[in-house]
């Protein structure tokens, strides 16, 4: 695996952000990168997302393994 530095990281991370974001908008929702940590991607929920009862499984099961796909050094997504 190649292990990218921070910016390479952050890049790959928006990159899967962006793909993900008109799935989010068409429910009235977004997502921010807000920083990376010891290989953990710390987003922000924007809008609708906030407030989701299905955020934590968007979060998991859409973000997290789209941002693991392009930068696999990435432990966990978490929000804050």
């Amino acid at each position: 695996m190649e292990v990218l530095n921070k910016e390479e990281l952050t890049s790959k991370i928006e990159e899967a952000i962006q793909q993900l974001r008109p799935f989010l908008e068409a429910d009235g929702g977004d997502i921010q990168l807000v920083d990376v940590v010891d290989n953990v991607a710390r987003v922000k929920l924007l809008g609708a997302c906030k407030s989701c009862n299905m955020s934590a499984m968007t979060l998991k099961a859409g973000v997290e393994e789209s941002i693991k796909r392009v930068a696999p050094q990435i432990k966990s997504v978490v929000a804050i």
